[in-house]
C-alpha cells in the first residue's frame, strides 16, 4: 500500500506565511494613504455663512418726562400706532397755557388796532367844527377889512394881517379834517399787518406747545415684536433716550459677506438655496442687493505671490415666502456656485 506524501515537489516550494504578510500590510497602508490624499485634495463646494436680519427700530421720546404708563412689555406683538409709553411733564403743560394766553393778548391787540373809540371821533369832529367856525370869522373879517380899506379907513398892514389870519384858519380846517379822517380810518395798513403777524406767531407757539404735549404719548412707529424695554414705571427719561426696541419679524432677510472671487456672476434677482440650521430647513430666497463693502473688508493679497486684493460684497436675499420661526441672528448657509438665474 502506497502512502501519499503531502510534500510539494522540489520545483514548487511553498512560501512561508511570514513573508506574505508584510506585502499585504504595505498594500493596505498604501491604499489608506492614497485615500487620505484624495480626500484632502478633492474639490469641495464653498460654504458661506451669513445670518438673518430684520428691520429694527429703537423707539425714543422727543421730549423729556416721567413715565406714568407702560403700554407694552418684552415679547409683546404690537401694531403701528400702539401706545408704548405715556410721559408726564408739567412744564410743557404750563408752556401750552402761556402760549394760549399770548394768543388772546395778540387777538385783543389786533382788534384794538383795527378799531377807534367813538369818543376820539367825536372829539376830532368837534375840532373840525371849531376850525371851520374860525375860518368863517376870518373870512368875514377879511371881507370887512377890504371894504373899509377901499373907503380909506383900514391901513395896508391891517389888510395883510387879515389875509394871514384867513390863511391860518384855512390850514387849521385842513389839519382838523385830516385828524378826523385818521380817527375814522384807524391804524395804518402796516400796523394792521404787524398785529396780524403777532396773532399768527402766537398761534404757531400754541402749535409747537401742543406738539410737545402730543409727544408725551410715545407710539410704535412700526409693527413687530418688542425685543427690548429700557424704561421702568416712574422713571424720568430725557429726550432721545431709548425706551423700546421693536423688530419686524415679517420683514426678515438674509445677509452674507462674500469675496468677489466667489460671486461667480451672482446678480440681483438670482435665486439662492439658503440652509437655516436652527430650523433644519432649506429656504428659497431672491437676491435683492449686492453692495461693495468698505476697504476694511478687503482681503489683502501677498504681493510676492502675484495675487491681487479682493473686495468683499454684502449680498442680501429675501425669502420667497414667509418662514415661520425665522428670527434675526439665526445662521444662514449658502453655496455661491448653486445660485440660479431667473
Amino acid at each position: 500500500m502506497t502512502s501519499i506524501s503531502s510534500d510539494l515537489p522540489p520545483s514548487m516550494p511553498a512560501r512561508p506565511r511570514s513573508r506574505v504578510l508584510p506585502y499585504v500590510v504595505l498594500l493596505i497602508l498604501a491604499a489608506l494613504v492614497a485615500g487620505l490624499v484624495w480626500y484632502a485634495t478633492r474639490p469641495v463646494a464653498m460654504l458661506v455663512q451669513g445670518e438673518a436680519e430684520a428691520p429694527r427700530v429703537d423707539v425714543s421720546a422727543r421730549v423729556p418726562g416721567r413715565v406714568v404708563e407702560l403700554g407694552a412689555d418684552m415679547g409683546d406683538r404690537v401694531e403701528q400706532g400702539t401706545l408704548l409709553v405715556r410721559l408726564e411733564n408739567a412744564q410743557l403743560t404750563t408752556n401750552l397755557g402761556a402760549a394760549q394766553a399770548a394768543l388772546v393778548v395778540a387777538q385783543r391787540n389786533e382788534t384794538a388796532i383795527g378799531a377807534t373809540r367813538p369818543e376820539i371821533i367825536r372829539a376830532r369832529e368837534a375840532e373840525l367844527a371849531a376850525a371851520e367856525a374860525d375860518l368863517q370869522l376870518a373870512q368875514e373879517a377879511a371881507t370887512r377889512d377890504q371894504a373899509l380899506e377901499q373907503r380909506g379907513v383900514r391901513s395896508q398892514a391891517v389888510i395883510e394881517q387879515s389875509a394871514r389870519n384867513l390863511a391860518a384858519a384855512e390850514r387849521k380846517v385842513e389839519a382838523a379834517q385830516a385828524q378826523l379822517d385818521l380817527a375814522r380810518a384807524g391804524a395804518s395798513p402796516e400796523e394792521r399787518a404787524v398785529a396780524a403777524a403777532q396773532v399768527d406767531q402766537a398761534r404757531a407757539a400754541i402749535g409747537q406747545a401742543q406738539a410737545n404735549i402730543d409727544e408725551l404719548n410715545v407710539t410704535a412707529p412700526q409693527g413687530g415684536q418688542v425685543t427690548g424695554r429700557m424704561v421702568e414705571l416712574g422713571e424720568n427719561v430725557g429726550a432721545g433716550a431709548p425706551l423700546f426696541t421693536i423688530v419686524d419679524l415679517d420683514g426678515t432677510w438674509f445677509t452674507f459677506n462674500i469675496r468677489e472671487n466667489l460671486l461667480g456672476g451672482l446678480k440681483v434677482g438670482d435665486r439662492l438655496r439658503v440652509q437655516v440650521p436652527a430650523l433644519d430647513a432649506q429656504v428659497d430666497a431672491t437676491v435683492t442687493l449686492i453692495n461693495a463693502q468698505g476697504d476694511f473688508a478687503s482681503w489683502r493679497a501677498t504681493r510676492a505671490t502675484g495675487d491681487f486684493d479682493l473686495r468683499s460684497f454684502e449680498v442680501r436675499a429675501a425669502p420667497a415666502t414667509p418662514v415661520p420661526g425665522l428670527r434675526p441672528g439665526m445662521s444662514a448657509l449658502i453655496r455661491p456656485a448653486e445660485a440660479e438665474g431667473e
